[in-house]
């Protein structure tokens, strides 16, 4: 059994790092924000870098803020963690093309946080669920992450970059 166990453990090691590296040798993006704290309705700007080192077959490139919803739970001891993604709002960047060998661009994008204060958003289906998820909150045990994720969707292996940032949402609920 412990044989077993290992080897699939090494199995799971061994196509981590495959995927890894597969990533790098087809290229890379890197994501700026200027701040990272944001109010709702604020305009959440910045900019990423692609660099591709093999030609890429991309289906689309976009840029996507998305909410999670974190809920850890303790039950006989044990701590269990929960996500549900609740929240994403993407920008279509670019849509399919083929990326050559050795290309580098900049890309610019505005994404607005959601102003989870106005009455359209909060009769909206996602409104609703954020509002549910905010009453969660109160629990100590749940928590809602945001972040920034630039994506170039290709066939094979995807380049991505994400970097966290916060949305106040003291005044949901």
């Amino acid at each position: 059994m412990l044989i077993i166990v290992s080897v699939l453990l090494a199995g799971a090691v061994l196509a981590a790092i495959i995927y890894y590296v597969a990533r790098f040798l087809r290229g890379s993006i890197k994501l700026s924000l200027p701040r990272t704290v944001f109010s709702h309705g604020d305009m959440i700007e910045g900019s990423f870098d692609l660099h591709t080192k093999k030609s890429i077959q991309g289906n689309q490139l976009i840029v996507s803020l998305i909410g999670v919803q974190v809920t850890k739970t303790r039950r006989d001891g044990e701590t269990k963690t929960h996500s549900d993604e609740i929240y994403r709002d993407e920008l279509l960047v670019e849509a399919a093309q083929l990326y050559s060998a050795g290309s580098a661009a900049t890309y610019e994008f505005s994404l607005a946080a959601p102003d989870m204060n106005s009455s359209e958003f909060l009769e909206s289906s996602v409104g609703k669920a954020l509002t549910a998820a905010f009453r969660l909150l109160n629990n100590r045990t749940t928590r809602l992450k945001w972040k920034i994720e630039a994506r170039l969707d290709a066939k094979g292996v995807d380049l991505v970059a994400t970097k966290s940032v916060s949305i106040n949402t003291k005044q949901i609920g």
